[in-house]
């Protein structure tokens, strides 16, 4: 075993003796590995420090609070963490004025911070989400690679299908709720 998958393994008997025991020393552990990370993350996509602290803060909260939802068949620790990490990020730019979400740009991020699981976790996490993509209706996946692949607005979309901009956004937010469902992730 080598030590990355050593550390994950740990990692996830950690999350397993929070979700089933409410181990602190094990939460302490997990908070003492990931927190600087998933800070480091946010820092690196543009929060100043006091946003990226008290959002570090937060995902680390839901890790207690979701720990039992963790599924080692689906995710590394590392992984499912940084997920949590990349919802709140997007929440928390939804509520603020001009926000952008660049999904090449976490995947980078996630890289970087994570570089012994990056490889391998993207390449499944590609398969996942393909195949969740491939299992929309043919409406929603094309506007939603057309939205994330091209970079194209809900109005250039709209002009670009002849669709009305209402329905644009609402084929897209079914998408991301099905995707959501399929891949196993609660809205945060």
């Amino acid at each position: 075993m080598s030590s990355a998958e050593h550390t994950s393994a740990r990692l996830a008997a950690d999350l397993r003796a929070v979700a089933e025991r409410r181990d602190r020393r094990a939460f302490a552990r997990l908070f003492a590995h990931f927190a600087p990370r998933v800070k480091a993350y946010l820092r690196r996509l543009g929060l100043d420090d006091q946003q990226a602290e008290e959002l570090a803060q937060e995902v680390m909260l839901t890790v207690w609070e979701r720990a039992g939802q963790f599924d080692p068949r689906r995710a590394t620790p590392a992984t499912w963490i940084f997920a949590i990490a990349r919802n709140k990020r997007i929440d928390a730019f939804r509520r603020a004025p001009r926000a952008e979400f660049r999904p090449e740009e976490e995947a980078r991020e996630i890289a970087r911070e994570e570089p012994e699981f990056a490889e391998r976790e993207i390449a499944l996490l590609r398969r996942q989400l393909e195949r969740a993509i491939e299992e929309l209706p043919p409406e929603q996946a094309e506007v939603l690679r057309i939205y994330y692949l091209e970079g194209r607005s809900h109005g250039e979309i709209a002009d670009a299908l002849g669709l009305p901009l209402g329905t644009v956004k609402s084929r897209i937010r079914l998408a991301l709720d099905k995707l959501r469902e399929r891949l196993g992730e609660k809205a945060s």
